[in-house]
């Protein structure tokens, strides 16, 4: 979700308020199967769209999608996007007013940055990291939407990680995985790490030893892991 999904409220005539879960991915069978299974786990159903160029898991229904909230509560998403969509859904089930939606839609975000600021991943004063429980597993959800493994034919193989707006998320990512290569900022507010260093390589294909890819990027870090 915090890579390649989105928490969505709209509205249907401005008569009623609509609830929405989406993830959007190419329509690749590792992805197709991993979909599916979410599906099945906790609900909402999966498509295929674009042409038949992408597919989709969608969650329309109010009480699959408050189910699915405690999920959240539990295990809360990490990108400050995230986390102010997750906050107005939820504001917009509590209030069940379309005019209070059409007054707020455009302020979603209003927090972001304060978000984004909060250095909520680490801690200064014992100068080491604050990250959740869940971490690893998150991890590994997030690569396999935001990660690419690199094979190159001058063998310099690498892993690279991004995200949009949230540097103090990839500064943490690249503390945890112990790499001392340079964040980069190449567009706008996109930040990113390149990692070729073979040893953290290694602890990061360990890593899917326990928490594993489920999608395309499965069978990615399979053809990459044959090369290191």
């Amino acid at each position: 979700m915090d890579g390649d999904g989105s928490i969505q409220v709209n509205h249907w005539n401005k008569k009623s308020l609509q609830y929405r879960l989406v993830i959007k991915l190419s329509n690749i069978p590792l992805n197709y199967t991993m979909l599916i299974k979410i599906a099945k786990v906790i609900g909402g159903s999966v498509m295929v769209t674009g042409k038949g160029k992408d597919i989709l898991w969608v969650v329309n229904n109010k009480k699959t999608i408050q189910e699915i909230i405690k999920i959240f509560d539990l295990y809360p998403p990490l990108t400050s996007k995230k986390i102010c969509q997750l906050k107005f859904l939820k504001i917009c089930l509590q209030e069940n007013s379309v005019d209070f939606y059409l007054l707020n839609r455009n302020f979603k975000y209003k927090d972001q940055l304060k978000i984004i600021n909060s250095n909520n991943f680490f801690d200064f004063e014992k100068n080491s990291l604050i990250l959740p429980t869940y971490f690893n597993s998150w991890l590994s959800g997030f690569i396999e939407a935001e990660g690419c493994f690199s094979i190159r034919k001058s063998n310099n193989h690498s892993f690279s990680i991004g995200q949009k707006d949230d540097l103090n998320l990839i500064t943490a990512i690249k503390q945890f995985l112990g790499s001392n290569n340079t964040i980069r900022n190449t567009k706008r507010n996109f930040y990113w790490i390149e990692i070729y260093k073979k040893e953290t390589l290694t602890k990061i294909i360990n890593h899917f030893n326990k928490y594993p890819l489920l999608g395309d990027k499965a069978a990615s870090l399979n053809k990459f892991n044959q090369k290191i």
